[in-house]
């Protein structure tokens, strides 16, 4: 196998800040590989813009992800998963594996949880796409998910309320709501939300399995890496590289909370 292909970076990228849980996962499972991340700041959230937007957003970052030489391309983002999936696929072709944070989640559902009641939170745009539970009803054994949008979820953990009485509150009275009451399992369907993940967990005493689509972003990719003989096997700790579209300081600084230590993020335009 070519080394340098194996030495590769894998790029990842979001609409902003909540894909660095999914690169934060990445490097805690796979701390040999190079990450490039992108986060699109300029034009966040995705959660409010067209599927015709976030596709073009989604070919103009693949591109930038091409020319670091990626070899695989991570769409941390529910939003631009939905929306832009399939057409990215096409768009990069051979030149890169493209993996989103959608169908990994379905597949273990799929796996662990069929003949059970799952739920679902994320933001308004990905609940109303329908896409988790179209994938789910398709599977072999169909699955029904109780879905509920939780907006001010993302909001609160931005402003980095979490972890205290503030959030406990408002976490409970989402997951209070009718259509979440006796399931067996809930599906993280943002990519902000594994910040909470414990705090969830704590609310249903942990007789709920809470499934956190990052932490499954990160095994699909691994899984991916061996069977292609695609695994990193530089020796030395490699250098990562965070880029964004458009930059404040108070962003910057508010990365700790996502990839859990401070990253200097490069500006980089997708237009000029």
């Amino acid at each position: 196998m070519d080394q340098v292909l194996q030495n590769k970076p894998i790029g990842i990228f979001d609409s902003g800040i909540g894909g660095l849980t999914v690169a934060h996962a990445i490097q805690q499972k796979l701390p040999a590989e190079q990450l490039i991340y992108f986060g699109d700041t300029a034009h966040l959230p995705y959660g409010d813009k067209s599927e015709a937007a976030i596709q073009a957003y989604s070919i103009k970052i693949a591109d930038v992800l091409l020319a670091h030489q990626c070899k695989v391309i991570v769409i941390a983002c529910n939003s631009a998963s939905s929306a832009a999936y399939e057409l990215l696929k096409a768009y990069v072709g051979s030149k890169a594996y493209v993996i989103d944070v959608i169908n990994p989640m379905v597949q273990l559902v799929g796996q662990s949880f069929s003949n059970k009641k799952v739920g679902l939170i994320g933001t308004k745009r990905t609940v109303q796409s329908g896409v988790y539970a179209s994938k789910l009803a398709a599977l072999p054994q169909p699955i029904v998910v109780s879905q509920l949008a939780t907006p001010l979820l993302v909001h609160m953990i931005e402003e980095g309320f979490f972890n205290n009485r503030i959030s406990h509150d408002i976490i409970a009275q989402y997951l209070n709501d009718e259509s979440l009451q006796n399931i067996e399992a809930l599906i993280l369907a943002c990519t902000h939300f594994p910040l909470i993940k414990e705090e969830i967990k704590a609310f249903y005493h942990n007789r709920v399995a809470v499934l956190d689509s990052a932490e499954e972003v990160a095994i699909s990719l691994e899984m991916y890496l061996k069977q292609n003989n695609l695994l990193s096997e530089r020796n030395s700790k490699p250098q990562h590289t965070f880029l964004v579209s458009d930059f404040t300081a108070s962003f910057e600084a508010s990365t700790k909370l996502f990839f859990g230590e401070i990253v200097k993020l490069n500006k980089h335009p997708l237009w000029e």
